[in-house]
């Protein structure tokens, strides 16, 4: 008897030949060569340690995630309510693949009141968060080969491009633009690109776009786009993708801007991605909407449908409902914003007292989002243990280890080279924990030593 067939009579060994086969060679690559490429999420590798830290009784102050501890930060009342309702209702089965008609109708009612835009309603697609929404996007407007300019840090974009396999056209950014990208920068990578995403406010740094200069970058795609048609030949648009999932979460007096208002003939090349995870603390309710052209958004809808990316029917009921009640938002929001800027402000204030007695410690200005973006010089400085800290990984693995205090490298936001930039997220912890933590950031800090 041949020895594969002894094998196959014997289930163990089978399962055995099974489980081996990925290791065995020579045989080829057994996933696709997209996934096979692809690079998993830093922050989540991040944060999954962290939370084993925390398990195991450590001490961190976690300011990896951008999500929302429910300790910190509850979903609205009503929100939870109207869920509750919604479910002993029976709105258990499947949703319209586009959305629910009511809650399509409450974001375009909830846009127009609150941003001035009056879109149609086949304008309004929902889907499970704003990821799935980006990615139709994506999938939407983009061919393989196509060009897509982006702005770095950034949350994703490059793999977003990935998936669809784009060129990647990443504009690295630094403080003195609040990590943004400028109409400057971007003006020489527009003619023939397919798509320039944008976010704002943006995810890392927490700053966001003014009036001028996103109105100077929409020009440019506008130009870009006219020339196109002078020319003749046929060529697809530029668009825009805008994702604006923080813009209910600014703060300083900041406005928020986008490219419809600021600039109306840019609404048939703009889509606009938006949830309620984070102005509402709801990440996990998984209810987001892409708003744009409505012949795109008639194709992103196909596509989603494919997919099955639509958001649970209950939660899409109760968002409607809560969407529409003017009064319960604003309470809400007041009340999330003064909590969010609160342990901004802590943070800001021990990063300014150590900057100013000449740790090397900066931050940018917090302008939105859950987020403050900190840099902590200490490349090249050697730790009380005599190690030298070579890269940002090893400065954030040393405040980790120094002084419990748990942040994210940029290089986790598509930047390449050692810069000393950190995202600092609050969602998940209460402003005493910041106040004891930062005197520990001090310590670890004034504890390095030159080499």
């Amino acid at each position: 008897m041949r020895a594969d067939a002894q094998v196959a009579q014997s289930p163990g060994a089978a399962a055995t030949t099974a489980a081996s086969v990925s290791s065995a060679a020579p045989l080829a690559r057994r996933g696709s060569s997209m996934t096979e490429e692809m690079v998993g999420s830093r922050i989540l590798v991040i944060a999954s340690d962290i939370r084993a830290r925390i398990a195991r009784g450590e001490q961190v102050c976690n300011l990896t995630v951008g999500d929302f501890a429910p300790s910190q930060f509850r979903i609205p009342d009503m929100l939870a309510h109207g869920i509750e309702e919604a479910i002993r209702k029976g709105e258990t089965n499947y949703p319209p693949a586009n959305g629910l008609l009511a809650l399509r109708e409450s974001i375009r009612t909830f846009y127009r009141t609150r941003l001035g835009l009056d879109y149609p309603l086949a304008s309004v697609l929902v889907a499970s968060g704003a990821r799935p929404g980006i990615y139709a996007a994506f999938r939407t407007v983009v061919d393989a080969g196509d060009r897509v300019v982006f702005g770095v840090p950034c949350w994703s974009v490059d793999n977003y491009c990935q998936l669809v396999d784009a060129e990647r056209v990443a504009v690295e950014c630094d403080p003195a633009t609040g990590f943004l990208p400028t109409p400057d920068a971007l003006a020489p990578l527009l003619r023939g690109a397919r798509l320039l995403a944008l976010n704002s406010p943006l995810n890392p740094a927490g700053t966001a776009f003014d009036a001028d200069t996103l109105g100077a970058i929409c020009d440019l795609v506008l130009e870009e786009n006219a020339r196109r048609v002078r020319a003749g030949q046929g060529e697809r648009p530029l668009y825009l993708l805008y994702d604006q999932v923080y813009w209910l979460l600014t703060f300083g007096g900041t406005v928020h801007v986008n490219p419809v208002s600021l600039r109306p003939e840019m609404a048939p090349f703009t889509f606009l991605a938006d949830a309620m995870s984070k102005p509402f603390a709801s990440t996990g309710l998984r209810v987001g909407w892409l708003v744009g052209p409505e012949d795109l958004i008639a194709l992103a809808s196909d596509f989603l449908g494919h997919v099955g990316a639509w958001a649970p029917r209950a939660e899409q009921a109760a968002t409607a409902s809560f969407l529409n009640a003017a009064e319960s938002v604003d309470t809400y929001m007041a009340e999330m914003r003064q909590g969010v800027q609160s342990r901004l402000d802590a943070l800001e204030r021990h990063c300014a007292a150590m900057r100013a007695s000449g740790l090397p410690v900066e931050t940018t200005s917090v302008r939105g989002a859950i987020y403050l973006s900190a840099r902590v010089g200490l490349s090249g400085r050697r730790t009380p243990d005599g190690v030298v800290l070579r890269s940002d990984e090893d400065v954030r693995s040393y405040l980790l280890r120094a002084a419990g205090f748990a942040v994210v490298p940029f290089q986790a936001f598509g930047v390449t080279r050692e810069c000393g930039w950190f995202r600092l997220s609050v969602g998940a912890v209460s402003v005493a924990e910041i106040e004891a933590a930062m005197p520990r950031v001090r310590a670890a800090i004034e504890a390095t030593s030159e080499r």
